[in-house]
């Protein structure tokens, strides 16, 4: 908050002499706010009220922060509808132009704006209560004028006027700011590209549908909205349809996200699949390879059958039985298989033969 004055609160009034004045009103002007614990004050509910002798400073002096006994009282004005960063930029060029510096913001009224600009979208009492909560003002100052007049400087004690220097074509006149920069108390500052009133009011223009869309999903009356019947039917058919549009998008996110699951587990379980049967033809190969076991296995089992298959010789030393070993007796069905009968008529020498010998036999 401001600080009271000294001669107010002794109630002695306004000192009288020139040394009175600077010893008893020092440091007695409003002071910057050092806290944002509370919204900045209305000039016209101040209780506070510059006692000290206004002199005037160039702009050389006050950059190398004189004069001492007060800060430099910066000001600037605007409509500031609808309150955004490009605002809020000019007004923190505005409190940074000097080392120690009393931001005053002056807002129009909404008949002076609606009379010299155009319609507003926030009225004046939402534009106001817009400039207390920006942190870089010290005191706004409510009902501005659009033109400045000396009056109005000396009854707020402005050393500078702040506003970026594209001449301002207002009023019948060509730059109201003209007067201001002739004197010598215009200070500038520079804009901010992208951003300001007319864009945001333009593109709520362009997206219109978008919005009253928006508010009627959101309760608001076609009445409140300015939409006609044939308009709210429109909007509310179109709100149907994107609710729609987003229930299958969201099915195709999750088809998408389980046919990626599906195929992260196909491709964990083939490559388990392949590193099963790498082991599997390792085992397989080990075992009936060329070299396996099962190899091995069947050569010992097959030299144990041959040893067990295999006739035993007779040994040398058995005894005879009075026969010839020359000849021996063969059966008479067996046949001579190394010499076969060359015609028929050797076949039945041969078959004579043997029964002469039966009968020898006998």
């Amino acid at each position: 908050m401001p600080v009271r004055a000294a001669g107010a609160e002794s109630g002695r009034g306004i000192p009288k002499s020139r040394s009175e004045t600077m010893e008893e009103l020092e440091h007695t002007c409003p002071q910057p706010r050092l806290t944002l614990t509370a919204p900045a004050p209305f000039a016209d509910e101040t209780s506070c009220q510059c006692q000290a002798p206004h002199e005037k400073l160039t702009i050389a002096q006050a950059r190398r922060g004189t004069p001492v006994d007060r800060p430099v009282r910066v000001y600037a004005d605007g409509i500031f509808d609808l309150f955004h960063a490009g605002h809020a930029r000019a007004l923190m060029q505005a409190k940074t132009l000097f080392p120690n510096s009393y931001l005053l913001v002056g807002v129009c009224s909404d008949d002076l704006t609606h009379k010299f600009k155009g319609f507003t979208v926030m009225n004046e009492t939402e534009r106001y209560e817009a400039l207390r909560h920006c942190r870089y003002v010290d005191e706004v100052i409510r009902d501005a004028p659009w033109t400045l007049t000396p009056e109005f400087l000396e009854k707020h004690k402005i050393d500078f006027v702040a506003h970026d220097d594209i001449p301002y074509s207002s009023a019948g006149s060509d730059d109201v700011y003209k007067h201001i920069k002739e004197a010598g108390m215009f200070v500038p500052t520079q804009r901010t590209e992208g951003i300001s009133t007319s864009d945001i009011i333009t593109r709520i223009v362009r997206d219109y549908d978008v919005y009253a869309r928006r508010n009627l999903q959101r309760g608001y009356t076609a009445k409140e909205l300015n939409v006609s019947f044939i308009n709210e039917k429109k909007y509310r058919f179109q709100n149907q349809v994107d609710k729609m549009k987003e229930k299958v998008k969201n099915v195709e996110e999750k088809s998408k996200e389980f046919v990626y699951k599906v195929e992260e587990k196909s491709h964990d379980l083939i490559q388990k699949w392949e590193e099963k049967s790498r082991e599997f033809i390792g085992n397989f190969l080990e075992l009936f390879g060329p070299d396996g076991a099962w190899k091995q296995m069947f050569q010992e089992r097959s030299g144990r059958m041959l040893q067990a298959f295999s006739p035993r010789q007779s040994p040398n030393s058995s005894p005879t039985r009075g026969r010839s070993p020359s000849r021996s007796p063969s059966p008479p069905w067996v046949i001579n298989k190394t010499s076969p009968p060359s015609s028929p008529k050797a076949a039945s020498a041969s078959l004579s033969s043997m029964s002469e010998g039966d009968e020898d036999e006998k």
